[in-house]
């Protein structure tokens, strides 16, 4: 299964030059997943050449303009182009309030149908089909703000093709072997499971924390994940500043994906204060070595 991540905007509040705010395209087999929709999202789809008739599915983090002041602008496109099919947006109960209110101003009646689906904090399923699931991670920031955890569901082991042909195994039978059943011959002979059958690759994932001060509670809830996106909008000179605002620092960022077991750190949503990040880097690195910066129209393969 494809599962791939694109950066749409790496910076904190406000756009910069080279930095959109929040937003990220999240590619899993057929499915187009937007996390997040800060001003400008659109031209950063169009910017990068992303298929964003395909969204389906809109997560949003938490109501801080930074993250959602696209949103609007994505659907009336959406809109203007023909769209048809049905838009599903996962969000704190209050936006579907926000965008009601201004379709009415507007007088816009969309042409395609938009389906919300409220959220609390408490960790929940949002998504799910048979080869992933999409569910919440409690964050901490000053008002409610939810992070995003993609799984790739862990796929059956492989049945050796040799066996199967030999001793002309029945579908019945394969999927008792998929489940991880021994295998009996009719002559009485026991195949163990794991001489006959193939490990398949390790289940990916994804996490996006975005706004959230340092938490030890969100660690639980990414144990092992592939990739980590977790928010460093300052250094740690800046850490009491960090606290204040409850946002995370560097360092911080690096602590979590460490306890975390993760296997690459991503870290973003960096202040407009900082024009060169190596520092901010260098911070990460010294906790957690596999960290890497966001830039816009990045593109990492899970």
């Amino acid at each position: 299964m494809s599962f791939s991540v694109t950066v749409l905007g790496s910076g904190a509040a406000t756009p910069t030059s080279t930095r959109n705010p929040s937003g990220m395209l999240v590619k899993m087999e057929n499915h187009y997943f937007l996390v997040d929709c800060g001003e400008g999202t659109q031209m950063q789809i169009n910017r990068f050449n992303l298929k964003g008739q395909r969204i389906n599915h809109i997560f949003i983090s938490h109501l801080h303009g930074d993250h959602f002041f696209g949103l609007i602008g994505l659907i009336s496109t959406f809109h203007l182009l023909g769209r048809k099919e049905t838009l599903h947006i996962y969000s704190d109960p209050a936006l579907r309030e926000i965008i009601e209110l201004q379709l009415r101003h507007t007088q816009t009646i969309l042409a395609y149908p938009i389906v919300f689906h409220p959220f609390t904090t408490a960790p929940e399923t949002l998504f799910e089909d048979e080869n992933m699931i999409v569910s919440t991670i409690p964050l901490e920031h000053r008002i409610t703000a939810t992070g995003f955890l993609f799984a790739e569901k862990q796929k059956p082991r492989k049945i050796r093709k040799e066996l199967v042909k030999s001793e002309a195994i029945t579908v019945h039978e394969i999927k008792q072997i998929k489940a991880g059943k021994d295998f009996i011959s009719k002559t009485g002979k026991v195949y163990p499971n794991q001489q006959i059958t193939i490990a398949p690759a390790p289940a990916r994932s994804f996490a996006y924390c975005s706004d959230t001060r340092y938490s030890e509670e969100i660690i639980k809830h990414l144990q092992g994940v592939t990739l980590l996106y977790h928010e460093a909008s300052f250094m740690e000179d800046k850490a009491d500043a960090a606290r204040e605002k409850y946002h995370s620092t560097a360092r911080q960022a690096a602590t979590v994906a460490l306890k975390s077991n993760a296997g690459k750190l991503l870290i973003g949503h960096f202040s407009a204060r900082y024009k060169d990040l190596s520092e901010m880097l260098k911070e990460a690195t010294e906790v957690f070595e596999n960290t890497i910066l966001a830039e816009d129209g990045m593109t990492l393969c899970l």
